[in-house]
């Protein structure tokens, strides 16, 4: 049998691409949204691998308001508790940092995931298999019904 080229990957070396992205829980763990809220903002922030002087920057021309490093330090704190992070304000920070696990956070809250979305005739192909799945079990449990009546 021939050797694989070192260059080659094997099919079991292969790992499908993460269809959702989320914060670890240690990184978000806390008593209250608020908090949580706060430490998912402190960790965008520090993944962003961008000053925070130029997030704040991007996300006042975004929102056509000012917005200052001070603020973000203060959304980003779990001590300010009287500076929680607006929704508009919510979004710019989303704009700026494209990161996902800030929206993925809302979402688990209620039993939901953020998918890209050329993930989602996937998703309705699964759910309209699973459909078709019951149905068939449906059928077959009444053709054996069926037979064991004397129907069929």
């Amino acid at each position: 049998m021939p050797r694989a080229a070192a260059s080659q990957m094997s099919l079991l070396d292969w790992t499908p691409p993460a269809t959702t992205v989320r914060f670890d829980d240690h990184l978000v763990r806390a008593a209250t949204i608020r908090a949580q809220v706060c430490r998912a903002t402190a960790a965008a922030l520090n993944d962003c691998k961008r000053p925070r002087e130029e997030i704040a920057q991007r996300m006042s021309d975004f929102l056509g308001e000012r917005v200052s490093k001070a603020m973000l330090d203060a959304y980003a704190s779990q001590a300010r508790e009287d500076h929680a992070l607006s929704l508009p304000r919510f979004v710019a920070l989303l704009h700026v940092t494209q990161d996902r696990r800030l929206l993925e956070l809302i979402a688990e809250m209620f039993g939901w995931s953020v998918v890209e979305r050329r993930h989602l005739p996937l998703i309705e192909l699964a759910a309209l298999q699973e459909h078709i799945d019951d149905a068939k079990r449906n059928a077959d449990a009444l053709r054996r019904q069926a037979k064991r009546g004397g129907a069929l």
